[in-house]
């Protein structure tokens, strides 16, 4: 297993309620894939530099997924087809340089 870093924006009209849950159910997805998510930030509300989707803003929250490789294609398309994502950036977790 890999781990991974996830960037998700999610649509600003959510409060505070609704996005947990969301985000609770991305966790859930990726334990039923046999995975886990080892951290979650969520940094807050937050200006776009462009609008997307018509929003000028989101909610932007990053987490630290470990998960098969097999089960990434999958991962993306659930990411994708959830409305109240608005953009997400889901890249492996790079490895710090060791200095000598």
């Amino acid at each position: 297993m890999k781990n991974y870093e996830l960037l998700a924006i999610f649509k600003p009209s959510l409060d505070s309620e609704e996005l947990d849950k969301i985000v609770d159910k991305i966790s859930e997805d990726v334990k039923s894939m046999k995975g886990s998510v080892s951290s979650v930030d969520k940094m807050g509300r937050k200006k776009l530099a462009y609008d997307v989707q018509g929003y000028r803003d989101g909610y932007f929250t990053t987490m630290i997924v470990s998960l098969p490789a097999e089960a990434v294609v999958d991962f993306k398309r659930n990411l994708k087809l959830n409305e109240n994502v608005l953009r997400f950036m889901f890249m492996e977790e790079a490895k710090k340089a060791q200095t000598v």
